[in-house]
C-alpha cells in the first residue's frame, strides 16, 4: 500500500484552516486552534485511530465557533479523501462501541464514496464549558460531505455531556482505524462488487 498522507489548506473569508494527516501514523497530534475542547476531541481520533493529525485554524470567533468547527470538519474530510486514495485493499467498513463510565456510544463508518450522516445523540446539556455541543453535528456533517463516507453515530446512553461526546470521538477514531486497515486477503482489490467506490 502506498504512503497515505495528505495536506489540505482551506482559506475563506471566515476561516483559514490547514490540515495534515497520516493514516498510517502512531496517533501523534498537534493542534493550534481557538477551540480547545474540539482539540481534545480531535486528539481522541488521533490516538484511538492511530492517525497522525496536525490542524492549524483561525476563524471568526468574535461571532462564534460555528464556522471554525465546521470548516475543520470539512478540511479534515478533504484530507482523509485525498490520503485514502483509490481505497483498494482497505477493509472499507469499521465499527466500534466505546464506554466511558456511564456513557456508551457506537460509531459505524463505510468508505462508500457516498456522503451520509445519521447522528443520534441526545446531549444532556447544551454546552460543555464554552463549547456549544450542537457544533459537533456540523463538524461531522462537514467531514462526511468531503470524505465521502457514510457515518452512523449513536450515543446509547449517558448522563454527562462530556462523556457522551468523548465516547463518540473515541469510537469514531476506532471505527476509522478498522475501516482504513489493509485487508491482506483483498490483495489490493476494490472492496466493492461495483468495482469502484
Amino acid at each position: 500500500m502506498t504512503e497515505r498522507k495528505a495536506s489540505i489548506q482551506r482559506d475563506t473569508l471566515e476561516t483559514q484552516i490547514s490540515v495534515t494527516v497520516n493514516l498510517d501514523g502512531a496517533g501523534v497530534s498537534r493542534f493550534d486552534t481557538p477551540v480547545p475542547f474540539l482539540e481534545h476531541m480531535l486528539d481522541q481520533i488521533a490516538r484511538h485511530g492511530l492517525i497522525d493529525i496536525d490542524v492549524t485554524a483561525k476563524g471568526d470567533m468574535q461571532i462564534d465557533a460555528h464556522h471554525t468547527v465546521e470548516d475543520i470538519g470539512i478540511t479534515l474530510g478533504q484530507a482523509f479523501a485525498k490520503a485514502v486514495g483509490d481505497k483498494k485493499g482497505i477493509c472499507r467498513y469499521g465499527h466500534a462501541y466505546v464506554p466511558l463510565d456511564e456513557a456508551l456510544s457506537r460509531v459505524v463508518i463505510d468508505f462508500s464514496g457516498r456522503p451520509g450522516l445519521e447522528m443520534h445523540v441526545e446531549f444532556v446539556r447544551g454546552r460543555v464549558g464554552d463549547f456549544d455541543v450542537d457544533l459537533f453535528y456540523e463538524f461531522f456533517q462537514g467531514f462526511v460531505n468531503h470524505a465521502n463516507v457514510t457515518l452512523h453515530i449513536d450515543n446509547l446512553r449517558g448522563a454527562n455531556a462530556h462523556h457522551q461526546i468523548e465516547t463518540v470521538f473515541k469510537a469514531f477514531g476506532r471505527a476509522l482505524r478498522m475501516a482504513l486497515t489493509a485487508d491482506a486477503r483483498m490483495a489490493g482489490q476494490m472492496p466493492s462488487t461495483k468495482g469502484t467506490l
